[in-house]
């Protein structure tokens, strides 16, 4: 996969997705996401899906906010690929994100394969790890 990152972005936010290794993914979002990149995020993270094996997908949302709209749509997205995820690890910048992470590995049906992460530090020692 490409070392060089992609950047999204819309008015209200940023997503940026770099991968520091082979089969590792990480998304960072900045701001308000209301839905203004649409599938673009999906159709990036298509290019990983359609290698061999399995996946680490790293969400950093420390700073962002998402709707609940946004959060159903990425629900659906790991429901639909769970199955090619090593793990799914998100770190949470605030409750209500946190909640929404929540929402999302329930309704994935993701389990123990989704990990939050309320820590900087912890999240990093698993990215690097």
């Amino acid at each position: 996969m490409a070392a060089t990152p992609v950047h999204l972005k819309s008015e209200h936010c940023s997503l940026t997705i770099t991968r520091p290794r082979d089969r590792a993914v990480v998304l960072t979002i900045v701001g308000r996401d209301v839905g203004e990149l649409g599938d673009a995020p999906f159709r990036e993270l298509a290019k990983d899906l359609a290698q061999p094996g399995s996946i680490e997908l790293f969400v950093d949302a420390r700073a962002a906010q998402a709707t609940m709209d946004v959060s159903a749509s990425w629900a659906l997205w790991l429901s639909e690929h769970k199955t090619r995820f090593e793990h799914v690890s998100m770190l949470t910048g605030s409750r209500f994100i946190q909640l929404t992470a929540e929402f999302v590995r329930n309704f994935a049906a993701l389990g123990d394969k989704m990990r939050l992460y309320t820590e900087a530090a912890a999240f990093d020692a698993a990215l690097s790890g």
